[in-house]
């Protein structure tokens, strides 16, 4: 079992930055890859980046290279989502996931996470 809690999310306006924060407990921390997803109003779940287990290889979708920066702290058991160049359509429901049981299938598919945090929003005013 995993239990996740996000944070940092607030209004921000375009062209700020925000970092978010993913504290996870249960499991050991280091021996599973995150995620980040997204979900606006109205718009099916979006896949905004992956970090693996050890911190080593990071993934993300190509609307987020270069402003987005995935990174971890194993021995805060935390990961972290740094956003810079805020768009006002980054505005969502941002989300953490645990990928603790491998499955074979690649970062971007949510169906490979196996806990979730509540979700912490996003503003971004234009």
């Amino acid at each position: 079992q995993v239990q996740l809690v996000e944070s940092g999310g607030g209004l921000v306006q375009a062209g700020g930055s925000l970092r978010l924060s993913c504290a996870a407990s249960g499991r050991t921390f280091s021996t599973y890859a995150m995620g980040w997803f997204r979900q606006a109003p109205g718009k099916e779940r979006e896949f905004v980046g992956g970090i693996t287990w050890s911190g080593g290889r990071t993934y993300y979708a190509d609307s987020m290279k270069g402003r987005f920066t995935i990174s971890r702290d194993n021995a805060k058991n935390t990961v972290y989502l740094q956003m810079n160049s805020l768009k006002p359509e980054d505005t969502a429901v941002y989300y953490c996931a645990a990928d603790v049981i491998p499955r074979g299938l690649t970062a971007n598919q949510a169906r490979g996470y196996d806990y979730w945090g509540q979700g912490t929003q996003v503003t971004v005013a234009s």
